[in-house]
């Protein structure tokens, strides 16, 4: 697997993952994704959460698509999908499996709405996994993606990510060359968490 995965430290995290101030940053941060999500795409019928995590965001849509028939997680790390796993048990509509972005497991046009918190900086090749979005979204269908985006390119110039979309203008053109139109960008979390959102 990539190094840019980071497998380790989030099979390390797994378990603890959802405590401490860093977990309480994740709720805040899908929390707002939820509300952005069922505000760009009321009517979900079938979602997909890529690189889930704990499944926590996986739940909070359940919650707020009572009518959805499928709500699917995926994500790379064994020790997070075991973790997830067990947090959505109790709901029949949900499920969780071990993929990456890149390699999606579903057939074409399968979902309304695909969400992706704080994993797009992780994703090896994001445009191949951008692209893996758009297949399994239906026609009209919503990504609502969020993650460290900036106006300014220093971002991306820092630390292992070099290379990385870290800023939105880089962002915009994976998302249009993986056939996404109508952009739109919000605020997410503080200055630097963005959320964009983006139709097949």
């Amino acid at each position: 697997m990539p190094p840019d995965r980071d497998l380790a430290a989030f099979e390390a995290r797994a378990s603890t993952y959802e405590s401490g101030w860093r977990g309480r940053l994740h709720h805040d941060i899908a929390d707002r994704t939820a509300t952005l999500a069922v505000s760009a795409c009321p009517g979900a019928r079938r979602v997909l959460d890529v690189g889930c995590g704990t499944g926590y965001l996986l739940g909070q849509l359940a919650a707020r698509y009572p009518e959805a028939g499928e709500l699917a997680g995926v994500n790379p790390v064994p020790s997070m999908v075991e973790v997830a796993t067990a947090a959505v048990s109790g709901d029949e509509r949900l499920s969780i499996s071990c993929a990456v972005a890149e390699h999606l497991t579903y057939p074409d046009n399968t979902f309304d709405l695909v969400v992706s918190t704080t994993s797009f900086d992780h994703w090896e090749d994001q445009a191949a996994g951008l692209a893996e979005c758009a297949r399994v979204l239906r026609p009209g269908g919503t990504l609502v993606l969020v993650d460290q985006f900036s106006a300014w390119l220093l971002p991306t110039l820092v630390g292992s990510r070099r290379g990385k979309a870290r800023t939105k203008q880089r962002c915009n053109r994976l998302l249009r060359d993986a056939g996404f139109g109508s952009v739109a960008w919000h605020r997410c979390y503080a200055v630097i968490i963005n959320a964009v959102i983006a139709t097949t």
